[in-house]
C-alpha cells in the first residue's frame, strides 16, 4: 500500500517565528521527512493553498476561483448538476480599530434550525434575481446562480481572523455583488434569529462569505484507490472521480485496518488549519502533536513492518510546499540526518 499524506499548514504560517516549534515532540515526523527522498514541489502541486493542490492531484483547472463550491456540495448530498454555484458560508463580522474582522464557524455554534430559518429569508429576498441559498449543514452554505458571474473571491481560510479590507470580491461583477452582500447583511440584521442569538450571548450571523465559486468539470483518472479526510471537498472530489470516500476521524489505526495492503489511499489531514487561520500557535502546536500520535508515528511504525511499501508527505506553508516519498530501505539511511521542523521551513 501506498499513502499519500497532504498535510495544510503544516508549517507555521509566519517563517521566522521559531520559537512556535520549540520542544514539539514529533519524532516520528521528523524521521520521515529526513530519511525520504525530499524535494520541493514544482509545477502544478507547488500549491498556494490544500484547496489548490487537490485540484491539481485531481486534474482540474481554475476556474474564476477553484470550484471549491460545486465539489464540497456533492459530499454534503447536494445535486450541483451543471450550475454555478458559490460558497456563502455564515459569519460574524466584527468591528476592531476601526476594521470589519471576520469569524467563521469555528469561533461560533449555529444549529440547523437558525440556519434553515435564515435561509429561507434570503431566499424570499433573492428568489427574483435567479438567486437560491442552500444550507445542507449548519456552517456551510451554498448559493447557486442561473448565469455565471465575472466574480473572483478570496477563500474563507485566507479571510478568517482578519480584516476584510481587500478581500472582497473582484471583477467587472464585483459592484453589482457587493451591492447583493450589502442587502444581505441588513436582512440578516433584522432577522429574529439574530435577535434570539444576541438576547442569549451569542455572536450574530450578520454576513455570508462569498468563495469558491465554479462548476463540477468532467472527473480526470487519478491513480488512487481511496480518500481519507474529514474535509468536504476532498470527499467530493473522490465522489466525482468515483473513488471511495472515506473517514478519517479513526486515524491511521483505523485506515489499517480498513486497507488491504496493496493500494494508494490519499490522506488529507487538515487538523491544523484551524489554529494557523487564527493564529492560536498553541492550538497549532497540540493539533500537530496530535497529528504525530494518531498519523505519522502509527504510519512510521507500519512502514517499518511492510504493512505500508510507501509512504509520501506532502506538507504546505507559507510559499513552500515540500514533498517526501519514503520506503522502508530509506529509514535504514543513517546519514540523513534528522533536523527539526523549522529548518525545512526556513530552508
Amino acid at each position: 500500500m501506498h499513502c499519500q499524506l497532504l498535510v495544510p499548514d503544516l508549517f507555521w504560517p509566519e517563517r521566522d517565528s521559531r520559537g512556535v516549534y520549540d520542544a514539539l515532540a514529533i519524532p516520528a515526523l521528523e524521521q520521515i521527512l529526513a530519511k525520504g527522498r525530499r524535494h520541493a514541489d514544482s509545477g502544478p502541486l507547488a500549491a498556494e493553498s490544500g484547496e489548490a493542490w487537490l485540484c491539481a492531484f485531481f486534474g482540474l483547472d481554475k476556474q474564476l476561483d477553484w470550484p471549491v463550491a460545486p465539489y464540497s456540495l456533492l459530499a454534503d448530498g447536494g445535486a450541483p448538476g451543471g450550475r454555478y454555484w458559490l460558497r456563502a458560508d455564515p459569519v460574524h463580522l466584527q468591528l476592531e480599530s476601526g476594521r470589519l474582522v471576520l469569524a467563521d464557524g469555528g469561533a461560533f455554534s449555529l444549529s440547523q434550525q437558525e440556519a434553515d430559518s435564515f435561509g429561507e429569508s434570503l431566499n424570499a429576498h433573492f428568489s427574483a434575481d435567479g438567486l437560491m441559498f442552500h444550507a445542507p449543514r449548519p456552517d456551510r452554505w451554498y448559493l447557486r446562480i442561473d448565469t455565471a458571474p465575472a466574480l473572483e473571491t478570496t477563500p474563507l481560510r485566507a479571510a478568517v481572523g482578519r480584516s476584510i479590507d481587500g478581500l472582497m470580491p473582484r471583477g467587472p461583477d464585483a459592484q453589482a455583488w457587493c451591492t447583493r452582500l450589502n442587502e444581505v447583511q441588513m436582512l440578516l440584521h433584522g432577522h429574529p434569529v439574530n435577535a434570539m442569538r444576541e438576547g442569549a450571548g451569542a455572536p450574530p450571523i450578520n454576513s455570508v462569505w462569498l468563495w469558491g465559486g465554479g462548476t463540477l468539470s468532467a472527473a480526470a483518472p487519478v491513480s488512487i484507490d481511496a480518500v481519507w479526510s474529514q474535509d468536504p471537498f476532498a470527499a467530493g472530489l473522490a465522489q466525482a472521480a468515483r473513488v471511495a470516500a472515506r473517514d478519517s476521524s479513526a486515524g491511521a489505526a483505523g485506515l489499517l485496518r480498513a486497507s488491504a495492503s496493496e493500494g494508494v489511499s490519499l490522506i488529507v489531514l487538515d487538523q491544523l488549519r484551524k489554529a494557523a487561520q487564527y493564529d492560536d500557535a498553541h492550538g497549532w502546536r497540540e493539533a500537530l502533536q496530535q497529528l504525530e500520535r494518531d498519523w505519522f508515528a502509527p504510519l512510521l511504525a507500519a512502514l517499518r513492518q511492510e504493512r505500508i511499501g510507501m509512504l509520501s508527505l506532502h506538507g504546505l506553508g507559507p510559499a513552500l510546499a515540500l514533498s517526501v516519498e519514503t520506503t522502508r530501505g530509506d529509514l535504514r539511511r543513517f546519514w540523513r540526518r534528522v533536523k527539526p521542523l523549522p529548518d525545512y521551513a526556513q530552508a
